[in-house]
């Protein structure tokens, strides 16, 4: 089998396109798509079959549907957006498209149209605080939470709220916000593929906190904060994006500044981290993937135009690094998804 390969390259105004080979992590390119207006975050459907993708420049969202053989992609229609998201990822049912808008500090969900396609107006434009950064739904698509950053009067906060998925609306969960420590910064998260448990990112405070989800209420409890940085560590970084390998055991968070990937173990009895150690990352390592079978990595450097390949070692968890090619100027998004 073979993956399908999406890397938006911001800076040149394209859709950078690889096959992956799933024994070897090898990439063959194939043929970009263009796309103006600086294309940044991506999001997928359940099914894999719709991708949008949000032009933070030309503050629109363009939807197209992907060929599952070739990779192709056909454009299904384009919105406008009132601000440039710097997150979006669809609910589990593919009905609704959500996005966190940094500099608008809002959360909004669309309604998606019969052929996968976003449409305009948003069912929901609601004014959260600066720095919303990150936007997702639970297993139970239930519930929602949106992560707000620390700094610039951001609140430094995960907002929780209830999701009704037969309207698209968001209702303030009880209580609304799980507050930080100063300069924590919560940023993006993921959830564990079995246990009730969610890994965030802190942009500031470089870290990874471990929270316990109540599936019936919906609510987080802080459970672990870890850095994502060395001890010896005195320069300034910022934590970015994080992702968990599908099998669970594995939790991976970049750093920007320090340049690397900090690796981390999961205990498979309560979900709690240990720092299995780092591996150098390009500069400035924003965006990163995981393939399907979590056999490999592909971490993007926003500041170095580079895309590096790593082996994920399936017994220690460590990274190594395989492949290194250039990408182009500024990749902001890896999606990873399987050829069928």
């Amino acid at each position: 089998m073979t993956y399908h390969v999406y890397v938006t390259v911001m800076g040149e105004g394209r859709i950078a396109r690889f096959s992956m080979d799933e024994d070897t992590g090898a990439l063959t390119p194939g043929v970009d798509v263009a796309l103006s207006g600086r294309p940044a975050p991506i999001a997928l459907s359940p099914d894999r079959r719709v991708m949008h993708v949000a032009r933070r420049e030309a503050n629109k969202i363009t939807s197209y549907a992907i060929e599952s053989g070739s990779g192709n992609l056909t454009e299904l229609g384009t919105i406008p957006i009132d601000s440039d998201p710097c997150y979006m990822a669809t609910d589990r049912t593919g009905r609704y498209l959500l996005s966190a808008y940094y500099l608008a500090e809002t959360a909004a969900v669309h309604g998606v149209d019969d052929n996968g396609a976003a449409i305009y107006p948003p069912i929901e434009w609601l004014h959260t605080g600066r720095g919303a950064h990150c936007f997702q739904t639970d297993r139970s698509n239930k519930f929602a939470f949106v992560p707000h950053i620390d700094g610039n009067g951001a609140p430094n906060a995960i907002f929780q709220f209830r999701f009704d998925d037969a309207t698209g609306r968001l209702i303030p969960n009880d209580p609304p916000r799980m507050l930080q420590k100063v300069a924590t910064g919560p940023r993006h998260f993921c959830f564990h593929p079995t246990m009730d448990i969610v890994y965030v990112s802190n942009e500031q405070g470089c870290g990874v906190s471990v929270y316990a989800f109540d599936a019936t209420a919906g609510t987080l409890g802080h459970r672990q904060t870890i850095s994502t940085l060395p001890e010896e560590w005195l320069g300034v970084s910022k934590c970015s994006q994080i992702q968990i390998t599908p099998c669970g055991r594995y939790v991976y968070a970049p750093n920007r500044g320090h340049n690397s990937i900090a690796e981390f173990a999961v205990n498979d009895a309560d979900g709690l981290l240990s720092a299995i150690g780092h591996v150098e990352a390009e500069t400035a390592p924003r965006a990163f993937a995981i393939d399907p079978a979590g056999k490999f990595l592909l971490s993007a450097g926003l500041e170095s135009g580079r895309l590096a390949t790593y082996r994920i070692d399936g017994g220690s968890g460590r990274l190594e690094r395989i492949a290194t090619r250039d990408l182009g100027e500024s990749p902001m998004w890896v999606t990873i998804i399987p050829a069928t």
